[in-house]
């Protein structure tokens, strides 16, 4: 066969044919929906992991400041706890 004997595309289908859309617009958004809701079926599980570890890793920073905060706070009312005890323990006169 002769490179001038191959048809070209134009020839087997002809131009003027109507383009009519293989799926009318309310299957195309049936179609689009439902994609949507398989790929968040997916993607779901790994969404709320990531959730459960950001809110672990913000929770995790938080204590960690109540934490030091209460740390701190406690040694400063037992400093000042056994401060009182000595200073109201050397008002007292001792005993002869």
């Amino acid at each position: 066969m002769s490179r001038e004997e191959v048809p070209v595309l134009t020839e087997i289908v002809p131009e003027d044919r109507s383009r009519t859309p293989a799926v009318d617009a309310a299957a195309l958004e049936a179609l689009a929906r439902e994609l949507e809701r398989a790929v968040l079926e997916r993607l779901g599980p790994e969404v709320d992991r990531l959730i459960e570890e950001r809110i672990a890793r913000t929770l995790d920073r938080a204590l960690d400041g109540v934490r030091a905060e209460l740390t701190v706070s406690v040694s400063q009312l037992v400093r000042e706890a056994i401060a009182a005890s000595v200073a109201h323990a050397l008002a007292i006169p001792a005993k002869e």
